[in-house]
């Protein structure tokens, strides 16, 4: 046996140090433990992480490109504040887009893929009775990408990624408004029942109004306590 190709075979790829300071910020990010607008200190962030600054410059780099931090020349960088009016405009797109992809994914989405959604959608009701938030976040997000992939369009899928980090903070926040939570693990099993049932009509029309509702839920947030959404 060629134990070059053995050790090859069994070798595990293990994330880059540029790919695990990108997933610990963008987290801390997105549930707002890294608040909007503030600066982001080089040295401090490379002690926490444990890394130099190349890695973490790779990181910021990739996290600027998803909307979630802001790079000015010859400035630090910061934490890119919540403009509501952007999320606005982002929830009506992304509505249209998540919509176009249930109505696709009710004729495209295949029996092995209906499973995995149901026992998510099993695993989402058990996380909210639990009341870990954290947790149904994480899961969501994967529902939402399940049913995107499930249209069988890469282009819809490419596009779609491309918004998600913006998006990512204002679903995480909207989970706090008194209500949302429980509305929103009611819709989930709602579309997961037009998509077992192979309806194109009713799997579009709800994921528009799951969307649009998030949407409501910041608008309500930004209304009572905009310090929330932006410094």
């Amino acid at each position: 046996m060629n134990m070059e190709s053995s050790a090859g075979a069994s070798r595990i790829i293990l994330p880059t140090l540029a790919e695990e300071a990108y997933q610990t910020l963008h987290r801390l990010i997105v549930r707002g433990q890294l608040s909007p607008g503030v600066l982001l200190q080089e040295q401090a962030l490379c002690t926490q992480l444990g890394i130099s600054r190349t890695p973490l410059r790779e990181a910021l780099k990739r996290l600027a490109g998803e909307g979630l931090v802001l790079m000015p020349r010859n400035r630090r960088a910061r934490v890119a504040p919540i403009d509501v009016q952007e999320l606005e405009h982002l929830f009506e797109v992304e509505a249209g887009l998540e919509s176009m992809a249930a109505g696709l994914a009710a004729s495209r989405i295949t029996n092995t893929e209906l499973q995995r959604l149901e026992m998510l959608q099993e695993r989402l009701e058990k996380l909210h009775v639990q009341g870990d938030r954290a947790g149904y976040f994480e899961l969501n997000q994967r529902i939402h990408s399940l049913i995107v992939n499930a249209a069988k369009n890469p282009v819809l899928e490419e596009t779609h990624q491309s918004l998600l980090g913006r998006l990512e903070r204002a679903r995480y926040l909207a989970l706090n408004r008194l209500g949302r939570w429980q509305e929103s693990t009611n819709e989930h099993r709602e579309i997961l029942n037009a998509l077992k049932n192979r309806d194109s009509t009713l799997s579009q029309y709800l994921l528009a109004e799951h969307v649009r509702h998030t949407g409501e839920a910041i608008a309500s947030i930004n209304r009572h306590s905009p310090r929330n959404l932006s410094t």
